[in-house]
């Protein structure tokens, strides 16, 4: 395997954990909480999902071979309320994530030094990978925040829950830190 394979392998990976938090969240909400705002400037759940499968479509159709911002997005539409189903989002989200993910799995480490074009801006194919791979999680952070402040107490935990981590080290066999060393 050489860093190229390595590199699409391990991002598919992480993203795909991203993916995961997104859904743990959805699967913790109901309906209406896709629609929360934690303020009149904030976007609810809803919202941000509308963003990422609008960036996903936009930029993942036809990755390599059209600008990543087509003609036919609506970037400020995303932003709008438009009362969708918990159902209808997670549908959208799924789709979103299925144009990216496909994508991502057809490449090949040949494919990672192209250049490919956002906005007219020229960048390399491993470029555009990484400016999402720092996008998408950044809104994520947001869909499970906003998922927390609504659960509140009832929010299940989607990492190592607060004090708990000497207990999932030791489950997970890491040892003390501390111990490695001799005085």
């Amino acid at each position: 395997m050489n860093i190229g394979e390595e590199y699409l392998i391990t991002t598919i990976k992480r993203l795909k954990y991203y993916k995961l938090l997104g859904d743990q969240t959805f699967e913790q909400l109901e309906e209406k909480d896709f629609h929360w705002q934690p303020s009149s400037v904030s976007n609810s759940i809803a919202v941000v999902i509308q963003h990422i499968v609008g960036n996903m479509l936009s930029r993942w159709t036809n990755f390599l071979t059209e600008d990543g911002e087509k003609e036919w997005r609506q970037r400020d539409d995303e932003f709008e309320v438009h009362n969708y189903s918990k159902q209808q989002l997670i549908d959208l989200w799924n789709k979103g994530w299925k144009c990216f993910l496909d994508t991502l799995e057809s490449l090949s480490a040949n494919d990672l030094l192209k250049t490919i074009y956002v906005r007219k801006e020229s960048l390399t194919a491993i470029d555009a990978i990484n400016r999402q791979l720092a996008h998408y999680p950044y809104h994520i952070g947001q869909i499970v925040y906003i998922g927390r402040m609504i659960k509140n107490e009832n929010w299940k935990n989607l990492s190592i829950p607060k004090g708990t981590s000497q207990l999932y080290n030791q489950s997970a066999g890491v040892k003390d830190p501390a111990k490695n060393f001799s005085r």
